[in-house]
Parts: C-alpha cells; structure tokens; sequence
C-alpha cells in the first residue's frame, strides 16, 4: 500500500533572498543609502551596487523560478527604496518598483512573501537617531509598514516583520544602533524591546489594513545540544536555548517577556523602558504563524564566566561546511517539533540552504550534487517532523539564484542559478542552471515526494 504524502496539497515551495543582496540599484529609482550601503567593504568582499541586478532582471529571473514550479518566493522591500531618508513622504518610484515585482511573481503563479525590515535601515536614521535605540524610529517604521502594507494589500499575503530578530541583542548594529560601549546591556535591550514594539505595530497594522493577511516573527533557529550529559552543561544547553531561540518566540506567541528574561534583567537593573501601552501592545498583537531560518546546530559547554551572549561551539559528531557550519537535518527536526510543542502556531521554514564556492563547468553548469544531498535530508526531516505531528505549511530554499552574501562575497553560492559575477568582476551576470535546478524542479513537481537524483543530463 502507497503511504499517502505527508505534505497538503497548497504547500508552498520556493526561495528566499533580500532586496540589498540581490537588486542593486543602490542609488537609482529615488533610493536613499541604507547601512547596509555605508558599510566598509572588504577586501575580496563586494559593495551592493548591483549585486545581481535583480532590479533589471527581475522578468528574467521570475521566469526561471516560474520554471523551477514555484510558488512562493521570499524577498525583503527596501525601507529606504519607498522612504529614502526614513522620514517625510514615501518615494513613488520605489512603491512602483515593487508593484511590478510583485505583478510579475503574481502572474507566473508566484506569491510574494515579504519581509520588512532585512538588518537595512535608511542610513540617515542611524545617524540622525541612533536606529531603533530611538521610538522615533519605531514610529517611523510603523509609517512605513502602514504605507506598503495600504499598497500591496492585494498583492501580498504573508508577511515577515524583522529577518532573524534573535540576533539584534548579539549585533545591535543590525537596528543601525551604535552601542556606547560593547559592554552596554541595557542599551542591547532597550533596541531588542524597541524592535518588539515594532514588531507589534506591524502586527496591529497588518490586521487591521489587511484583515486576511498573516504575519510572522521570524529568527534563525540555533538547535543546541549541550556538549556532554553532565548536568551543568545541560543546563548550559537550556539557557542557550532559551536566550538564543525562545525569547523571541515567546514574544512573538504569547506577547509578554518570558520569566526567565524578566527576571533576570530586574536582577542586573536593565529592564528596557516600557512607554505607556506597551504591555498591551505586545499582549494583544501576537502572530498568526512562525518563521525559521535554519542552518546549523551547536553545543553548549558550561562557562564560569558571566557573559552577555551564551558561546556555542562546533559540534565533534558532526561533519561542517566550508565557512564551519555544521550540516545536522536531525536538527531542523528537533527545532520544529520543539517549536510546535511549545507554542502550536503553524511554521513556515524560510530559509534554509549551504553555501559553497563554485564556478561553471565545461557545460555550463555546476554539478552540485552536495547541494541536492544537504536539501533532500533536511526535506526528509521536516517530513518527520510533519508525521510527528508538527503543521509546517511552506519550504523556502535560502538563495534562489546565487547572491551575494551577508558580508558581501558572491564566492558563498547557494543558489540553483549560478550567476556570473565574482567580487569585483561583474563578468556579464548572466544565468545558468546548475544540476539542483532540475532535482528541485521535480521534488516541486511531486510535492515533496520524488526526493532522489536527477538524470545526469543536465539542461545547459
């Protein structure tokens, strides 16, 4: 008897990237600097000038995901390509620019998952206001989120406030705050519960200008493992866990600070100013599903030292890729049954992916069949998972087409479309598929069941 697939019918399948590490045009349309444009670059790095040109090629680039059988494809709008200083009225060109991106996707059967704010504040609000150390910069976020949220009410459905919110206590600059000294902790969680009021805002407008839409927090899960069963390195493993992943899900699921965040910040004098209605605020404005980018595990050793953020380590069971990630599907199983156990909202894996130097064969094309190997297990796993029991209704690849990374190397691939630029050699950004790109398009084709290799024929 054929046991019957695990994943519904409707399932969203697709790929995930950000407006700043694929569209370039940094500084045409009407588009202000972000942070993200002020940083220094890097030796071998690349600045974000055009990255891959997703702003003149978003037809092309549409196609081919139309192609791969997608339907659903994540991106970010850029804050400050719709309000270029952060303030004063919203930027026409820019509000334009995405109603044809959105259109396009729409048309080829695509929905558009966005998220708002991708660690890219308008750069005129990190030096004006110190970025979300400021409730000045909450409120203009909220007139952002009204403005595009009235915009594209019937064009987009869900929708993601912050990328990963759980790393703005570790890197504050992702907010645009300068911290006064990396000691500063009260200041991490005066911008950390400034961000969770933004958050809420964007909630609140959501349902009410969008009733029908749905809205997520979004973090990048950390599974951990405590490093051995001795019982201080167990407890190091919770309390990694709960500060790492469950703080802001907590949040975003019961809208209140967990106990063990509360207490402790009464006990150290630091409890962020709460302005009036807050409480109410993040009470009353919880979200309608949860939002994971997962890449890795780590273990947790037990530390004398009292330290801001927990450190984990690599894990010694466990084989890592080239930038020392290590590659555990099991743990994606683990962080999702975790996730529904504690909270029973339905999640939504955006993001998830390897990252790989590559160049183009002979043929035309890379031979990734790493790639396929690191996708099919974890697809395998959130099967598990979803027989266990946990409502996961959407899988996004991290990439797409290759893009630039976080930091700015184009050398750390993850896409099924190889395009060809390196750091500083735009090449002629042209794109190919790699051999990914037929065994996704089929696992789509099937829903999730046809998981094994592709012919070795490729497409050129």
């Amino acid at each position: 008897m054929t046991k019957k697939n695990i994943i519904p019918e409707g399932f969203l399948w697709g790929g995930a990237v950000t407006s700043f590490q694929t569209e370039g045009a940094w500084n045409e349309g009407g588009k202000g600097p972000s942070i993200v444009d002020a940083r220094p670059v890097k030796e071998d790095h690349s600045d974000w000038n055009v990255a891959v040109d997703y702003y003149n090629r978003y037809k092309e680039d549409n196609s081919l995901f139309q192609e791969l059988g997608f339907n659903a494809y994540r991106t970010s709008i850029s804050w400050s390509r719709i309000f270029p200083s952060g303030e004063g009225e919203p930027n026409e060109e820019g509000l334009q620019f995405y109603d044809k991106v959105f259109d396009d996707l729409l048309s080829k059967g695509i929905q558009p998952v966005i998220t708002l704010y991708h660690f890219d504040a308008p750069l005129a609000l990190a030096e004006k206001y110190n970025g979300f150390a400021s409730r000045k910069v909450v409120d203009l976020f909220e007139k952002y989120c009204r403005t595009v949220f009235t915009r594209y009410k019937d064009k987009v459905k869900y929708w993601l406030t912050f990328n990963e919110q759980n790393l703005f206590l570790a890197q504050p600059q992702l907010l645009g705050v300068t911290l006064r000294d990396e000691k500063d902790e009260a200041l991490r969680y005066q911008a950390v519960h400034n961000s969770f009021i933004a958050h809420a805002k964007a909630v609140k407008a959501l349902h009410e200008i969008i009733p029908d839409g749905k809205m997520a927090g979004m973090i990048t899960y950390m599974t951990t493992y405590p490093i051995s069963c001795k019982p201080e390195d167990v407890i190091a493993g919770v309390k990694a866990n709960e500060l790492w992943n469950n703080f802001c899900l907590d949040v975003f699921s019961k809208g209140e600070y967990p106990s063990y965040v509360s207490s402790y910040l009464a006990q150290k004098g630091i409890t962020p100013i709460f302005e009036e209605g807050d409480a109410e605020l993040l009470k009353e404005n919880t979200v309608d599903y949860l939002s994971i980018s997962y890449y890795q595990s780590k273990v947790a050793k037990h530390t004398e030292e009292e330290v801001i953020i927990p450190e984990l380590l690599p894990n010694p069971h466990l084989e890592a890729n080239e930038w020392g990630w290590a590659i555990d599907p099991i743990g994606l199983r683990v962080a999702l049954k975790d996730m529904y156990a504690r909270y029973q909202l339905p999640i939504f894996i955006t993001e998830n992916g390897i990252g790989v130097r590559e160049e183009l064969d002979e043929n035309n094309t890379v031979d990734d069949d790493y790639r396929i190997e690191y996708l099919r297990e974890h697809i395998k796993q959130m099967k598990l998972a979803m027989e266990e029991g946990v409502e996961i209704f959407g899988y996004l690849t991290w990439g797409a087409t290759d893009i630039l990374s976080s930091q700015g190397e184009m050398k750390k691939r993850y896409g099924f479309i190889f395009v060809n630029r390196d750091e500083r050699d735009l090449r002629d950004l042209k794109r190919y598929k790699k051999k990914s790109f037929h065994w996704f398009k089929r696992v789509i084709a099937s829903n999730g069941v046809e998981l094994g290799e592709v012919a070795e024929t490729v497409q050129k």
